[in-house]
């Protein structure tokens, strides 16, 4: 899916993420903590990759909506996170978990937009002193 940008510096349709995952979030398989969360992200090629949390009855194996998203980044030809937009079953602005911040930063980096309750955030300013690649040397 194609939000229509034009190219990598284009500015980011926050409206339209957020719709996009408040679309997913509907579909999220909650049935234990009734907590469901979609989360849409912007590729730099313009493509829109969404996710939303599916849980378990064995808890810990519960899968963040931001997995799904990152595995459907890959699946779907791969690139680099420019903008991200997670939602609560209100459709407000939810933080990412820990791991889940981490994930963030694997596939967006440094500069990733990440919506958050205080507004857009650099994934910098989200997770600072972040250990990446570069720290694997």
């Amino acid at each position: 899916m194609g939000l229509g940008i034009t190219g990598p510096d284009a500015p980011v349709d926050w409206d339209a993420l957020r719709r996009y995952a408040i679309e997913v979030m509907g579909r999220a398989y909650a049935p234990y903590s009734n907590f469901k969360v979609g989360v849409a992200g912007l590729v730099d090629d313009g493509r829109v990759v969404l996710g939303c949390n599916v849980e378990n009855a064995a808890y810990g194996v519960a899968l963040c909506a931001e997995c799904g998203m990152v595995s459907a980044l890959h699946a779907t030809g791969g690139g680099r996170l420019r903008a991200v937009a997670c939602v609560n079953a209100d459709g407000e602005p939810l933080m990412p978990c820990g791991r889940c911040r981490q994930l963030l930063w694997e596939n967006g980096g440094p500069e990733m937009q990440l919506m958050t309750p205080r507004g857009v955030q650099t994934m910098s300013e989200v997770l600072p002193d972040a250990f990446g690649a570069d720290d694997l040397t």
